[in-house]
């Protein structure tokens, strides 16, 4: 059985299979290009909802609350390469947000509440982070990216020597709709 420290810093998200991956890498690549220091392949996500600090309990309550969420697969189109200025980070955003992860990341926040935690109040923006300690917005042309989103899940932030890496520790299918 494997083991976790008392306490892990834990976020929802959804996690990129291996072709929106391989789209992401060639765009990271387009950015090195142009000097930015990409995040790497392993560590692309879109976050939902991010926890913080969590101990263990708290994570079991959260693990058991958000099984009765249930939500359809839908569409991200990643359509916009934006610069955030404050945090200084280059990401992908969607001109049109679909209305069933605006849902999905209510119903998180919802269940998280249930436990006892906060998390942010700023209105939700799906995004890819692509590079961090930018300084300006390049201009790059690339094909939007269609993600197919099936699923969502629980993921660690864990400090190693080589930088911050991201795991998976659970992983919640949605619910799709009969034919």
């Amino acid at each position: 059985m494997k083991s976790y420290p008392e306490s892990s810093r834990l976020f929802f998200a959804l996690w990129p299979d291996d072709r929106i991956r391989l789209k992401l890498l060639y765009l990271n690549q387009s950015l090195e290009v142009q000097g930015f220091k990409p995040v790497q392949p392993h560590n692309l996500h879109t976050t939902l909802v991010f926890l913080g600090l969590i101990d263990i309990a708290s994570e079991l309550l959260i693990k058991h609350g958000v099984i009765t969420i249930s939500a359809k697969p839908f569409v991200l189109t990643f359509d916009q390469l934006s610069y955030w200025s404050k945090p200084k980070v280059l990401c992908l955003t969607c001109s049109h947000i679909p209305d069933e992860i605006e849902k999905l990341v209510t119903a998180l926040n919802r269940e998280v509440a249930s436990c006892g935690l906060q998390t942010e109040t700023r209105p939700y923006m799906p995004h890819i982070t692509l590079a961090r300690h930018a300084g300006y917005l390049p201009d790059v042309e690339f094909e939007p990216i269609v993600w197919y989103a099936e699923a969502f899940c629980l993921v660690e932030s864990c400090s190693e020597s080589g930088g911050v890496n991201y795991k998976v520790r659970q992983q919640w299918p949605f619910i799709k709709p009969a034919n």
